[in-house]
């Protein structure tokens, strides 16, 4: 395969970045009562700003990224 081809598949199998869906409040209240341990500067977010955010809870729950991006999923509020 030649160096063209394979930048377009790399481009093309490249995962959509993660953003938050919904009201952020309701989302953190949530994750706030099921990690108690989460002060309020761990779940400050900004739009826009959501790997902020993962490298926050990531190192406040001691989990990696996927594992904090399931966490959201699972406890995203609608």
């Amino acid at each position: 395969m030649d160096a063209k081809k394979k930048k377009n598949t790399a481009l093309q199998s490249k995962p959509e970045p993660f953003k938050i869906a919904g009201e952020w409040a309701p989302q953190a209240r949530v994750l706030k009562e099921k990690f108690p341990q989460l002060m309020e500067g761990d779940l400050h977010f900004e739009p826009g700003k959501e790997e902020q955010l993962i490298s926050k809870l990531s190192t406040s729950l001691n989990k990696d990224k996927e594992e904090v991006i399931n966490i959201i999923r699972k406890g995203s509020v609608h």
